[in-house]
This record gives structure tokens, C-alpha cells and sequence, in this order.
């Protein structure tokens, strides 16, 4: 059996209910101890120290505790010491004072080896103790009492008494250690037997059915006594391999967490446990900005800095909670017993605390912070997997917000059947006809040609009908929907712009991609070679990414902007004004055009301060040396304003509507041949 506390060796706060109880296991124990010894007179003893026998006994049974057979379940992975065979033995042949002398020599030399703290040596060695002696009382109860010099050698009419005797010994070490557990965890002492009990079971059969046969040889040949070592290593080793194999699959191989696998069963055990006045909480916990540290350094200092964090969580939670990694930087926190929303919170805040203490790596330092949704059973979810989904939509509202921590709030989850079953259905659509590309020209205001055209994403369900881009697109980026319907626009895109350059209409194409796109490092080779297996220029297609690219540093440093410039695709800033964009930060990334927001163009004319920023972005984008591009151009009293300030093209209804392909291609070739296109920059594809 473990100790209670191989999870922690702080001592247990002084008159705590385990201190309560360690104390009096204890102070039985050696008082038990005391007992059988003063039983052992110093003639008996001294003549045992001059027998070779009792020495290789003591080492036996050291080698035993300082190599237990450890033993995998579901709930923990805990150690039986191969020393109870020998004790037994001992306890049979030469009876309980011996017994538990031998043994206390062995704990106290496996403890200074092991540098256990001192209430673990001591606890151990009164609950073997007490357990020496409960199987000592068996064996007296029928007649037997052995002695160093009466020693005992079952017959085979006494399996009987020494089976009795084996499970006194067992079920005494095993509530002992077992209420420790229940007490150290805060978990109910039923349940811990349930979760070890049964494995424990089936070594200590083991070792203790090969007790007699010890004795036996000890009586007849006790050189012999050493051969037994060759089993107990077998069953060591199986046992070592069983063991590396079963963490392996329930582990996480960077950090040695349980993984996703474990923290099922775990948590499907602490539902089925759960009373009806308990809850059980689930944590998900995910680093902000962590990213940029593996984009930065690399993914090796990234390892480490998971490394560090998995050892602060886990020295973060109460005993019993389990810290899981579910892959990446995201963590999940177990809570197998919680009181409420109130104390899942605060668990949350000592975790979130732990992390915010610098860490220093590859002479940097960095500070780690984090993002934790919570869930709660039953209140919130009646299953894992309800409870990992809905903690992490908590863990969104949290990011999202900005406020660190936050519970599970119905009224607040957009991840209604509905959605869901729409996600389903867009996944489906992929690839397929119902997502099309409508085109909307774009114009140069100051001569009315034709620089391009903008395509929409448009997507009609056999069912609901058209469905807006507003509905599907968000929906999309919180899934791992976004990077294949990416793939889709590019496709298509290229697919269309070939088909305009190869007739002769050189539009060249602008897909908007998100910033997490532009930062994919597979994104250059992809567009690569879609124009080499199409036949298209680098200059046939044009890139637009958000203005909340401005606010990442990643932008400027990634691999796969520099791979896009040094291939020629242009970059465009699009819906420009509504972020917090500087001019320091506008000027380091590479663009060729700036896109001005139609919520600012729409309201030219009507409002002072809106005409304002327009003309302030339209004069600092062509200070930069830059085309501005105005969105949302409705009416002509709007375009000659735009005429006015300088601004270069604008789009929208007062030009064109959005098309289906083939109307684009009419109203393009229509144009073509009422006048010279000139120089033609851009046309774009967006999914918005």
C-alpha cells in the first residue's frame, strides 16, 4: 500500500482531521511496536543478529521497499512494496517482534533514502505495525504463536489459519492507508477503497501466498532464501512495463499529465460519485499569447514554458483535483468536489496567481497569463462532454472579455442545436455548390475604370434558403470550419481569376484571409501553387487581411509574410478606421492598399467628425504612399466627396451590385469594350 501523501509532503496542519488521525494511527502503532519489543528479550536479539539469516532477511526486505510493484487503475497508480512477502514470512517463522523490527529498519532506511518527510515514515511504520500485529492476533486466536526460539512452520492444514492471517494483515494496511487517502483528498473512505481496494487485492494474494513456501525454505535451507528474489523481479518488471505502457497512453508525453483519455474516466467517476448536495467543477484553462512565444523562440522554449506551467497548476490545485493537458496551451482542471460556482472561482483565481509569476527562459522573461472558463455538474451539464463544451465557451466569454474567469452562462451561449446543426450543415456545403462567389466591381473614382471586383461568399441552403455571411462566418471562425472554407475562397478564386486573364479581362484578384491565415506558414505554398498549376502572374491576386492585424506583433515578423512579399502578392489593410491602428504600426507592415471602412464612407455628408476621419485616413495613406480604396459607395453626392479629398477607388451599389460569376464576366467585358481598362491593381474576394 502507499503512503497518504506520496502527492504531497508538507506536513498536515496541526489538529486538522488528518493530523487528527495521523497522530493517533501513530501513537497506536508504536505503542504496538513498543509492546512486541519488549516481548523480544536482548539474548533472543543478539542471538538473531549472529545468524546470516536475518540479515539477508533485512535486506530483502529493504530491497523491497525501496522497489515496490506499482500498480496502475483509472483513479491512481499506487505502489505495493515486495517487502510484505518477507514480513509475513518473518511474522510466521520468527513471530511479531521480529516481524515489525525487521521492518521499521526497512522503512526508516527506504525513508533517509528516498528523503521522506518524517510523519510519512512515521505513519508508515505504525500502520504495518498495527497491521503485523492484527494478523499476529489471528494467529495466536488459533494456537500459534511463533517465536525466534519456537519457530513456526505451517503444515498444509494450516493454509486456513495463515490465509485468515494474510487477510487480517491486508484489510488493516488497507484502511489504514486508505482513510489517510480519503481524509488527505477530501473524499469519502468508501470510495477510495472502491478505487484501489480490488488492484491492491490481487499483488497482495501474490506475495502473500508465497509467504509459507518462504518459511519452508527458511526452515530447510536458508541460503536458499535469496532465490525468491528472481520472481518478484519478474513480476517487478511486468508490473514496470504494464505501468509505462498504461501512463504512456493515459499521459500527456511533454508534461506528464493525465491527458483527454484520463480526465474522462476521472471525471466520469467523480459523476457517478457525486451526491446530491455536491458539484463537481471543470476548468478549462488556456494561455493567452502563447503563440507568440513558439513563433518567436521556437517550439522548444515553448515546450519548456509548458513544462513550467504544468508544475505550477499541479502545485496549485487541492488533493485530489487533477490537472489535465488537452493538447497545445490548453489545460483542463478536475474539481471532483466543489462547493459552488463561489469556490470553483476561487481555485480558478489561485491558478491564474500561480502563473502570473515571471518566467525566465533563454535570458528573457515573460509573463503568463491565462484564460479560464468553468462548468459545473449538474447545474450546467449532466455529462463530460457537455461540461468540457460548455467550460469552454466560459473560457471564450473570458478571453473575449477580458476578465480572466468566468462560469457557464446559458443566456449567454451562442452554441445553441440550431448552430450546431448549421455547422453541420456548412461543413457539408464545403466543396459544393450551395458556397458561391459573387463579384462587386471596384472603380477608379477620378477616371470611373475598372480596377477590379470584389467577391462575397455567398452560401444557399436547400433548406433555410440564402443564409447571411453575417450568420455563417462567425460561426465558421469559432470551429475548425475557418481554414477549410479558406481553402475553398482560394480555390475558387483562382479558378475564376484564371478564367478572366486566360479570355483576356486582367483583373487581378484580392482574397481576404484572416490574420491566423496570413500567419499560417502553408498559406505561401498553397497560393504558389495554385498559380503555378493555373498559369497566373504573382500579381493576379491580392491579399486583404483585417485591421486588427496592425495590433499583432506576429504580423511583422512572421515567416509567411515575408514569403508572401518575396513572391509578389500585394497586400491590402481592409475596413481601415475601426480599430486603434498607429501610423508607427501602419508603416511597418507591408501593404499597397488601405480599404476605408463603409460605416464611416456611408455617412459622408451627414456627419462632421465621420468626414473628417475619412479625409484624415485618405491624406495619411497617401502620405505613406499608399492607394486608399473607399467601402460602402452608395450614391454619387458620396463619391465626389471621395473625388474631393484625394481618395483613389471606391465600391458599392452606386457602381455595381454583387454578381453570380458569369453576370460578372458580362458586366466586365461590357466595360472592357466602352473603354481602355488602364492600369487595373486589384479586384477582390472576400468571405465577408
Amino acid at each position: 500500500m502507499t503512503d497518504p501523501s506520496d502527492t504531497r509532503d508538507k506536513a498536515p496542519r496541526r489538529f486538522s482531521p488528518l493530523w487528527t488521525y495521523l497522530t493517533g494511527v501513530v501513537v497506536s502503532g508504536f505503542a504496538a511496536l513498543l509492546a512486541a519489543e519488549f516481548q523480544l528479550g536482548l539474548h533472543e536479539l543478539a542471538t538473531l543478529a549472529r545468524t546470516p539469516l536475518f540479515w539477508v532477511l533485512t535486506a530483502l526486505v529493504v530491497l523491497g521497499e525501496l522497489r515496490p510493484i506499482v500498480v496502475s487503475t483509472s483513479r491512481l497508480a499506487s505502489g505495493t512494496a515486495t517487502s510484505a512477502l518477507f514480513t509475513f514470512a518473518v511474522l510466521l517463522y520468527h513471530g511479531l517482534s521480529v516481524a515489525v523490527l525487521i521492518h521499521t529498519l526497512a522503512l526508516v532506511v527506504s525513508g533517509l533514502f528516498r528523503r521522506r518527510s518524517w510523519h510519512r515514515t512515521l505513519f508508515n511504520v505504525a500502520q504495518v505495525t498495527l497491521a503485523s500485529t492484527a494478523s499476529a492476533v489471528v494467529l495466536g486466536a488459533f494456537g500459534h504463536h511463533p517465536h525466534p526460539d519456537q519457530p513456526w512452520v505451517p503444515e498444509g492444514g494450516d493454509i486456513a489459519v495463515v490465509a485468515l492471517a494474510a487477510v487480517a494483515y491486508f484489510l488493516m494496511r488497507g484502511v489504514l492507508v486508505c482513510a489517510a487517502v480519503a481524509l488527505h483528498e477530501r473524499r469519502s473512505l468508501l470510495r477510495v477503497l472502491r478505487a484501489t481496494i480490488g488492484h491492491q487485492s490481487l499483488v497482495y494474494t501474490a506475495l502473500l501466498g508465497l509467504a509459507p513456501l518462504v518459511v519452508v525454505v527458511m526452515s530447510r535451507s536458508p541460503a536458499l532464501v535469496p532465490l525468491f528474489v528472481a520472481p518478484l523481479a519478474a513480476m517487478y518488471f511486468t508490473a514496470s512495463l504494464s505501468m509505462r505502457r498504461d501512463h504512456q497512453a493515459m499521459h500527456d508525453g511533454l508534461t506528464s499529465l493525465p491527458n483527454r483519455k484520463l480526465l474522462i474516466l476521472r471525471t466520469e467517476e467523480a459523476l457517478a460519485e457525486a451526491r446530491d448536495d455536491e458539484r463537481v467543477g471543470l476548468l478549462l484553462l488556456d494561455l493567452d499569447r502563447f503563440k507568440e512565444v513558439n513563433d518567436t523562440l521556437g517550439h522548444p522554449v515553448g515546450d519548456r514554458l509548458l513544462q513550467i506551467v504544468a508544475h505550477r497548476l499541479t502545485h496549485s490545485v487541492r488533493p485530489g483535483d487533477v490537472v489535465a493537458r488537452l493538447g497545445g496551451d490548453e489545460f483542463a482542471v478536475l474539481l471532483p468536489t466543489v462547493r459552488d460556482a463561489a469556490a470553483a472561482r476561487e481555485v480558478a483565481a489561485r491558478l491564474r496567481v500561480a502563473l502570473t509569476e515571471p518566467v525566465r527562459l533563454e535570458g528573457m522573461t515573460f509573463d503568463v497569463d491565462a484564460s479560464v472558463g468553468i462548468a459545473l455538474y449538474p447545474d450546467h451539464a449532466p455529462d463530460f462532454e457537455l461540461l468540457l463544451q460548455r467550460s469552454d465557451v466560459a473560457m471564450y466569454f473570458a478571453k473575449e472579455g477580458r476578465t480572466g474567469v468566468e462560469v457557464y452562462i446559458a443566456e449567454k451561449d451562442r452554441n445553441s442545436p440550431e448552430r450546431l446543426n448549421l455547422l453541420g450543415d456548412l461543413r457539408r456545403a464545403i466543396g459544393g455548390d450551395d458556397l458561391q462567389l459573387h463579384y462587386q466591381p471596384k472603380v477608379e473614382l477620378a477616371t470611373g475604370a475598372v480596377e477590379g471586383v470584389e467577391a462575397l461568399l455567398r452560401w444557399w441552403h436547400p433548406d433555410r434558403g440564402p443564409v447571411s455571411p453575417d450568420d455563417f462566418i462567425p460561426l465558421a471562425e469559432q470551429s475548425y470550419l475557418m481554414r477549410q472554407i479558406t481553402q475553398h475562397v482560394i480555390d475558387a478564386a483562382l479558378e475564376q481569376a484564371a478564367l478572366w486573364w486566360h479570355s483576356g479581362i486582367e483583373v487581378p484578384v484580392s482574397i481576404n484571409v484572416s490574420a491566423r491565415d496570413l500567419l499560417d506558414s502553408a498559406l505561401p505554398d498553397l497560393l504558389e501553387a495554385g498559380l503555378d498549376r493555373l498559369r497566373l502572374p504573382p500579381g493576379a491576386i491580392q491579399l486583404e487581411v483585417t485591421e486588427r492585424i496592425l495590433m499583432t506583433d506576429q504580423a511583422y515578423t512572421a515567416d509567411s509574410v515575408h514569403a508572401l512579399v518575396e513572391l509578389g502578392i500585394p497586400l491590402a489593410l481592409d475596413d481601415f478606421g475601426t480599430g486603434y491602428s498607429s501610423l508607427v504600426r501602419l508603416q511597418r507592415l507591408q501593404v499597397r492598399e488601405v480599404k476605408i471602412d463603409g460605416s464611416f464612407v456611408q455617412r459622408l455628408g451627414k456627419s462632421v467628425d465621420d468626414e473628417r476621419i475619412v479625409r484624415s485616413i485618405v491624406d495619411l495613406v497617401r502620405s505613406l504612399g499608399l492607394r486608399s480604396v473607399a467601402e460602402g459607395v452608395e450614391t454619387e453626392e458620396v463619391a465626389q466627396r471621395l473625388r474631393e479629398m484625394g481618395c483613389d477607388a471606391g465600391q458599392g451599389w452606386r457602381f455595381a451590385e454583387p454578381m453570380p460569376a458569369a453576370e460578372a464576366t458580362v458586366w466586365l467585358r461590357e466595360r472592357l469594350n466602352e473603354a481602355s481598362f488602364g492600369r487595373c491593381p486589384s479586384a477582390e474576394v472576400t468571405t465577408l
